[in-house]
């Protein structure tokens, strides 16, 4: 794995430049990542280029041994050209324009704005297409960042009635896939349909899927044409892109089969501040980030395309300036960071960035080098970081033991009609990571339809719709199933499946979802050591029932090498239900104290410290010690062979 940073030459004097490159260099990085945001300086008024900047900024960079991934500027178009397309702007859900003054101030379905995109990319390949340097490019930054993903402009409308006549052909099939005689909502032609905002209540729900679907498209088809540009001008270079932390916005299965390797921005301080964990959680991992929120986006993103590549594009090195409240890392936790993406397969970590800036919105987001140029704390755990890495070599991918299923549309689909709150399907997917990460075990997160040859275990935490194929690679699956609730729920166009949920997976599980509960906070079915919280399922079936609460009410139900989890994935309820299965399933579990990790590799065992105490790895870790000592202080790692 190489190790890199990212770095704004625009941002600094020139004659900082070559300094910056050799410290960089004596730090033990590789590869540096530029120009994403550079539109401006590189095309000043329309149609004049100036390149002599960026040439010897690049080449300044090559001359100290660096390679370069280079970004299409495309996220941050100059304000000459929004004047010239004032419309080219998104526009939110409240009818509000997203403008010029800060970033991604474009609407993904405005066709002049693609082709000013296009023309960019164009510039920017032919100009260092070839370049030695160059290894790889960037298409923009962060697709979606903001809340940009969805756009509610003229554009995206009539974009949206084109995408509509497409997929449905006659709009007597559309008004019979959604249900439309329900509120006298009929439409006589596509171009009476409108986007599925500014409503009185809610829009209906196939209306919100379709729009979903479709501004996914919209990002697939932006994405692709700088892909092509790209391989078309600079053949033999990856063509990456940065996904971000907890974000199902697009579909990003569909971006990435444009893509040669899945980058994401990593920032689990942040994540773990801006998103809903428990209040304890908050605070006993405030400093080091979740257990689980790297790895989790690790192994899905690594299991965006077949090939597996991926790489951490950005990583936190320190304090953020955009979370709530934004804490320094515990120091390690860089290290830790770093060397838990090479656990996983990585095949870069770059550290965001090079130095803080002192001017513009990110004034407070650390850097490797203070805004004086002084060293700044993760810049010494970076370069600890290149030395661990060069000590132990190439590693060995992970066992197949559990692959994990999830697909963008049923985030979409418990966004749309959550009929709980907090329910998403995104969250049901972690919950059940997670659990199976306390137990020690190795996860591949993948999308319906992967193969799932050599797994000994597979989960579906919440898929409501079920894609063609899925039931039968499921049924020749020889391992233990776990379905989670609200799976097989709801078909295509989002109604309830003939027959009653779970719909098509009928065939592998003899039962019926008859009626759905949503709880409110306190209302709960304990059971031994868990609970049935915030959502249960009433099923008929003629299934054993495995797991019920004290007070009669079912909570799973087993039939074969199958179990139907009734009930959301509560800590402890997906924990008791998925362990179950590992056995089961014949893998070895691990009885690992809070914030302890593990993680595989070729014959070795990564073990990783997230608590802020000093922990022995248990008996069941074995190995000869390669890095670390088996006594795991807070932050520490531990790397053992055998």
């Amino acid at each position: 794995m190489k190790l890199g940073t990212c770095y704004y030459p625009e941002h600094w004097p020139e004659h900082l430049w070559a300094e910056d490159a050799r410290r960089m260099a004596e730090t033990g990085l590789e590869q540096v990542r530029i120009g994403e945001f550079v539109w401006s300086r590189i095309e000043p008024e329309p149609g004049r280029f100036d390149w002599d900047w960026l040439d010897r900024a690049i080449a300044t960079l090559h001359g100290a041994g660096l390679e370069v991934i280079l970004g299409t500027p495309t996220a941050t178009p100059p304000k000459w050209l929004v004047d010239r397309m004032p419309d080219m702007v998104a526009i939110d859900a409240q009818g509000h324009p997203r403008g010029f003054g800060s970033r991604r101030h474009y609407c993904f379905s405005h066709r002049g704005y693609r082709a000013e995109a296009a023309r960019i990319t164009r510039a920017v390949a032919e100009r260092y297409g070839h370049h030695p340097a160059v290894v790889a490019w960037q298409t923009d930054n962060e697709y979606g960042c903001h809340d940009t993903a969805l756009s509610f402009s003229e554009a995206a409308r009539i974009a949206f009635r084109e995408w509509l006549a497409d997929r449905y052909g006659t709009i007597a099939a559309l008004n019979r896939a959604w249900g439309t005689v329900f509120w006298s909502m009929e439409y006589r032609s596509f171009a009476e349909i409108d986007l599925p905002n500014l409503t009185v209540t809610e829009a209906n729900p196939a209306h919100w899927l379709a729009f979903r679907r479709f501004a996914s498209d919209e990002v697939v088809a932006f994405n692709r044409i700088q892909a092509e540009i790209l391989r078309e001008l600079s053949p033999g270079r990856d063509v990456v892109h940065n996904y971000m932390g907890f974000f199902t916005e697009f579909d990003h299965h569909a971006v990435a089969a444009d893509l040669d390797v899945v980058g994401w921005d990593s920032y689990p301080l942040g994540f773990l501040d801006s998103f809903p964990f428990p209040e304890a959680d908050k605070l006993a991992y405030a400093r080091q980030g979740h257990p689980d929120i790297a790895a989790f986006h690790h192994d899905l993103y690594r299991g965006c395309t077949p090939g597996g590549r991926w790489s951490v594009l950005e990583q936190q090195p320190g304090p953020v300036n955009w979370a709530r409240h934004n804490p320094a890392p515990l120091p390690g936790m860089v290290r830790l960071w770093t060397l838990e993406a090479m656990a996983h397969g990585a095949e870069l970590v770059s550290y965001f960035r090079w130095r803080q800036f002192p001017q513009a919105q990110e004034q407070h987001h650390a850097g490797l080098l203070r805004p004086d140029g002084e060293p700044a704390p993760g810049l010494i755990e970076a370069a600890q970081s290149a030395r661990d890495i060069a000590a132990l070599g190439v590693i060995g991918a992970a066992p197949r033991q559990v692959a994990l299923v999830f697909a963008y549309d049923a985030d979409w689909v418990t966004k749309i009609q959550p009929q709980g709150a907090g329910l998403s399907a995104l969250w049901a997917t972690f919950a059940c990571y997670s659990a199976l990460r306390k137990l020690g075990l190795d996860i591949d997160i993948v999308p319906p339809g992967r193969s799932l040859d050599g797994y000994a275990m597979v989960v579906l935490p919440c898929l409501p719709i079920v894609p063609a194929g899925l039931v039968e690679q499921l049924q020749r699956f020889s391992g233990q199933i776990v379905i989670g609730p609200r799976s097989g729920s709801r078909d295509a166009d989002f109604a309830i499946p003939d027959g009653l949920p779970p719909g098509p997976l009928q065939a592998l599980f003899p039962g019926k979802v008859v009626r759905v509960e949503s709880l409110r906070p306190g209302l709960t079915h304990p059971g031994e050591g868990w609970e049935i919280a915030r959502w249960r399922e009433d099923l008929e079936t003629s299934s054993e029932l495995e797991l019920c609460a004290s007070d009669g009410t079912p909570a799973c139900w087993k039939h074969g090498n199958l179990r139907y989890l009734a009930a959301w994935p509560e800590p402890g309820l997906a924990s008791e239900t998925l362990s179950r299965a590992a056995r089961d399933a014949g893998l070895a579990l691990h009885a690992l104290p809070a914030g302890l990790r593990l993680r595989r590799a070729g014959n070795r065992t990564f073990a990783f410290n997230y608590a802020t105490q000093t922990f022995e790895l248990p008996d069941t870790v074995t190995g000869g010690l390669l890095l670390g000592q088996r006594q795991l202080p807070p932050a520490g790692v531990a790397v053992l062979e055998g």
